[in-house]
């Protein structure tokens, strides 16, 4: 019989606040006067809206087909957000629904920028494989490749173009989109002509590497891998000397590490940059009368010094060095605000578009610790150089919901009702149910913790060797023992729940009872009941203790030392019964089964060995994982076990067949460790990504030649597409010398896709000739029965083979529907002609149908043309075509035309033109005759 196993499937992840993409600041909401405002980050595969004033979280945006990492975010009119994956793929959100509009696949590796046109229709993406590629929304189609980086795309802006530039816009939205700005690490700022789809002109931008681009109005600002930023003049119009960039000067940063981030405010004269490290520089940029000023006053000093020597200089010397253009005199260093850890990304924090009647500025950083936060920066009414620097501070921070370092150990509460994480500095109790944090705690570098009998008491271990004890009701830390000398690596409540074992860095095991001591309340008599560790007995070793287990018969207990062993002792005696040895590499966990009958280890050498207890045999070593395998733990009442290591990877496995039931991929980082629930419902893991993440056991049954025949179509799928899209061509010379490209991506829904408009094909070409027969019979036997149809059709109630290959088509998704056209062989085009020509002439969606018509065309033209066959088709196709769309153009101009009358009837009953009380006198009076008196 075949043993079926229940599935684990991933429920809940949380303890992120930001991880490795933007961040962007959404304005305070106008139904919602208490919050300050929203942030929009990325955290790993999800994408979350946090309030940050109440710190709470208000929207999570999540598939749970996403697996990978979000890289890059960018946001027009705080409704429409287009969202980039570390796997080169591109969803646009709905931010009021919460819902994917389109998904596009186009790049090869991770977006690293992400930019909007004025009018939303329009979307340039670029990514690490130095392309850009331009998306046109409406259509839900890439337009075009754009190539001529040779490295990371770090920043794209689209600029508006007028005047003559403006000739093939419709209007003022669509002309925005006609230039636009690219950068890349390869030190170059590239300006793209879009109608032409060319680059048009090239300039070195940085001597290394350039991270960031910014843009306001005419205005380009970059930042290069060394202490400067470039700020260069735009004129899109053609330049004197014929360049349309220009560099206006140097700004040099206080910081010497590269910048990371830069960008201006929406409505006030500042800019602000980022690097990596803990501080965000902010400029203030003068204006006219200011710069006017200032360059009068330091040509009067130059020519009092000059006079004060006694030399003499003409005004034009004077002027070399000393303009109204200078970049330094425009734009001055303001403040540094200063941060407690590295800013990985920053935005500025507006929330009401008249800055004057607000004397702060705020801006929000996302931070490499885990955290948010946002600063509040004082704007003096009148700026002056006597003046002292700006006074800055924290208003808001985004960091209960997660740690600031990684978690290095969980626990579970034996109603699995509550968990503990504990970390570098912090320790903090969450609701399973709800995934809120209810508790935090300040602790040490803590190793290991668990919870006591009662739920009540949580017990940690720290790397300095010391125990922590903290009251979870009261919030309060009840004692801190120094146990031991070297770092406490492991701990466990004794079966009986009586007494405590820990295992140290210095070679010794100590055992602790649990005791209840009346203390005495300060300034008073009486006395209030505390629990006390007293330590009892000590196991002295010859190496270093990694990790303990006792039995749950109570009987023995196991300890893995750094000479690789594993030792098991009597835990009454303390006598030596086992030694346990085969790892190459030292022990880093174990566990002993419920029934106290087999122990499982794992090590740093990628293995797992189960052993017997009864006389300590190794029933099997298994090399499990790709990396160091860090937490195993049996799933309670059952040979069953987990097993979680550095490759990211979480196993399920049968201690008894030695089979590897289901592998848990989620985490995107070193998982640290697991936690399995008391019932076995669930389990609980632990990663360096900061990511807290459930996994939930459902109803599914697994049976194991599944899982692996599925892992075989994995591998095959991935391998397959790889082998259709080519090696990654980033460096090689076709890049060079194509600039342009079509935008597309074969994926594997692609390539379902093109297979099912094959099988659509081969069904309906056959219907269509089965029945041509029947007409033919027909005429010459009217009696003759009806042809046995596909059964395919007969399902669908007798549908036409046409009608049926249209509806396969409109299936598709209008992103994927180029790429699986590539995939049809011209045989299989020719018939998807002749389906396209029934639909022009039915008028069956001619949208669809012209836009494949026209991508045909375009990709087989040489074909075609060829073919003297497909004359009388193709004439067939434009005439019915050009009827078909000739009919919809004239409905849509008669529906516009009226919807244009219902407009001018509903402004001249529901608008009223304002008039001035004062003009209108003054035109009525003008219309008066005075009366004229003649004099006598």
């Amino acid at each position: 019989m075949v043993t079926s196993y229940l599935r684990f499937e991933p429920d809940a992840s949380f303890g992120v606040i930001s991880s490795n993409s933007n961040l962007l600041w959404l304005p305070q909401p106008s139904s919602s006067s208490a919050s300050a405002g929203q942030v929009i980050v990325g955290a790993l595969e999800s994408v979350m809206i946090w309030d940050i004033k109440k710190g709470e979280k208000v929207h999570k945006w999540n598939e749970i087909d996403i697996k990978v990492e979000v890289s890059c975010i960018a946001k027009h009119d705080d409704d429409i957000f287009a969202v980039g994956y570390s796997d080169g793929s591109i969803r646009v959100w709905d931010a009021k629904t919460g819902s994917i509009i389109v998904s596009f696949n186009g790049h090869k590796t991770t977006i690293s920028s992400l930019k909007f046109d004025p009018s939303g229709t329009r979307l340039a993406s670029g990514s690490r494989d130095s392309n850009i590629i331009v998306w046109d929304l409406i259509s839900e189609v890439g337009l075009y490749r754009l190539r001529g980086h040779k490295d990371q795309i770090t920043g794209l802006e689209f600029i508006a173009s007028t005047g003559d530039d403006v000739e093939m816009a419709v209007n003022e939205d669509m002309a925005a989109s006609n230039w636009l700005i690219s950068t890349s690490k390869d030190g170059f700022i590239k300006l793209w002509d879009l109608a032409s789809q060319h680059c048009i002109e090239t300039h070195v931008a940085h001597r290394g590497e350039c991270w960031a681009l910014t843009l306001n109005n005419d205005v380009c600002m970059t930042a290069g891998g060394e202490s400067e930023l470039k700020v260069w003049q735009l004129n899109v119009k053609n330049g004197a000397d014929g360049n349309r960039l220009k560099v206006q000067g140097v700004l040099l940063r206080q910081n010497k590490e590269r910048a990371a981030g830069i960008a201006f405010h929406p409505s006030a004269p500042f800019v602000a940059c980022h690097g990596a490290d803990r501080a965000v520089e902010v400029w203030r940029i003068r204006s006219a009368e200011e710069v006017k000023k200032s360059v009068n006053r330091k040509l009067r000093r130059r020519k009092e010094r000059l006079a004060a020597k006694g030399e003499e200089a003409s005004e034009k010397d004077i002027l070399e060095d000393i303009t109204e253009h200078d970049v330094t005199e425009i734009y001055v260093p303001y403040v540094i605000v200063r941060t407690p850890a590295r800013v990985r990304s920053m935005d500025w924090a507006f929330t009401t578009p008249d800055f004057q009647k607000k004397d702060t500025l705020q801006i929000v950083v996302s931070l490499s610790s885990n955290c948010v936060e946002l600063y509040n920066i004082t704007v003096p009414q009148q700026h002056k150089k006597s003046s002292p620097p700006p006074e800055y501070n924290r208003l808001y921070a985004l960091d209960l919901p997660g740690h600031r370092t990684d978690v290095r150990s969980l626990a579970l509460s034996s109603d699995d009702k509550m968990l503990a994480t504990a970390s570098n500095g912090s320790l903090k109790v969450w609701n399973v149910k709800t995934t809120n944090c209810i508790r935090t705690f300040d602790c040490g570098y803590a190793l290991c913790s668990t919870f006591l009998p009662g739920d009540s008491i949580l017990v940690v271990g720290t790397k300095s060797g010391q125990i922590e004890m903290f009251d979870v009701a009261s919030s309060a830390l009840l004692d801190t023992i120094d146990a031991h000398d070297g770092a406490l690596w492991s701990l466990q409540v004794s079966p009986d729940g009586k007494s405590l074992v820990t295992g140290s860095a210095d070679k010794s095991v100590k055992f602790w009872n649990f005791r209840i001591v009346q203390e005495e309340i300060p300034g008073t008599r009486r006395t209030i009941p505390r629990m006390k560790l007293q330590h009892t007995r000590t196991l002295e070793l010859t190496d270093d203790v990694l990790s303990l287990r006792q039995s749950p018969d109570g009987k023995y207990i196991a300890v893995s030392l750094l000479d690789n062993t594993i030792k098991v002792f009597f835990v009454d005696t303390l006598k030596f019964f086992l030694n346990l040895y085969g790892h190459k590499l030292p022990v880093l966990s174990m566990d002993i089964s419920h029934d106290s009958k087999l122990l499982i280890s794992c090590s740093a050498d990628k293995n797992i060995k189960i052993w017997g207890l009864d006389f300590g045999d190794c029933h099997r070593s298994i090399f499990a994982h790709q990396e160091s395998i860090m937490a195993i733990q049996f799933e309670p009442n059952s040979h069953y076990f987990f097993s979680a290591s550095k490759d990211r990877l979480i196993k399920y496995w049968d201690g008894d067949k030695f089979e590897n039931i289901q592998k848990l991929d989620g985490h995107h980082s070193e998982i640290w460790a697991i936690a399995i629930a008391n019932s076995g419902e669930f389990v609980v893991s632990a990663a360096h990504d900061r990511s807290i993440r459930i996994w939930q056991q459902t109803d599914d049954p697994i049976f194991l030649e599944e899982e692996r025949e599925k892992e075989l179509e994995e591998l095959y799928e991935s391998t397959l597409i790889s082998s259709l899209d080519g090696p990654e061509r980033s460096g090689e010379k076709e890049s060079d010398e194509v600039t342009t490209a079509a935008a597309g991506k074969q994926t594997v829904e692609t390539l379902v896709a093109g297979e099912r408009i094959v099988e659509a094909l081969d069904l309906g070409v056959t219907d269509i000739e089965l029945l041509e027969e029947h007409d033919i019979m027909k005429k010459n036997n009217p009696n003759a029965a009806p042809p046995s149809r596909n059964a395919v059709f007969v399902a669908l109630d007798n549908i036409a083979a046409e009608r049926y290959v249209l509806d396969v088509l409109e299936k598709i998704k209008a992103s994927q529907l180029q790429d699986a056209l590539l995939l049809l062989p011209f045989e299989k085009v020719l018939s998807l002609l002749r389906f396209i020509n029934i639909w022009a002439e039915k008028g069956w969606n001619i949208t669809l149908a012209s836009r494949i018509l026209f991508f045909l065309i375009r990709l087989y033209h040489r074909q075609i043309i060829t073919n003297e066959i497909m004359r009388p088709m193709l004439s067939s196709v434009r005439e019915h075509l050009r009827g078909a769309i000739q009919r919809q153009k004239d409905e849509l101009g008669y529906n516009i035309a009226g919807l244009k009358y219902i407009r001018r009837a509903y402004d001249e009953g529901h608008t009223k033109d304002f008039l001035d009380e004062e003009d209108y006198k003054k035109e009525e009076e003008r219309g008066l005759k005075k009366r004229v008196f003649t004099t006598i």
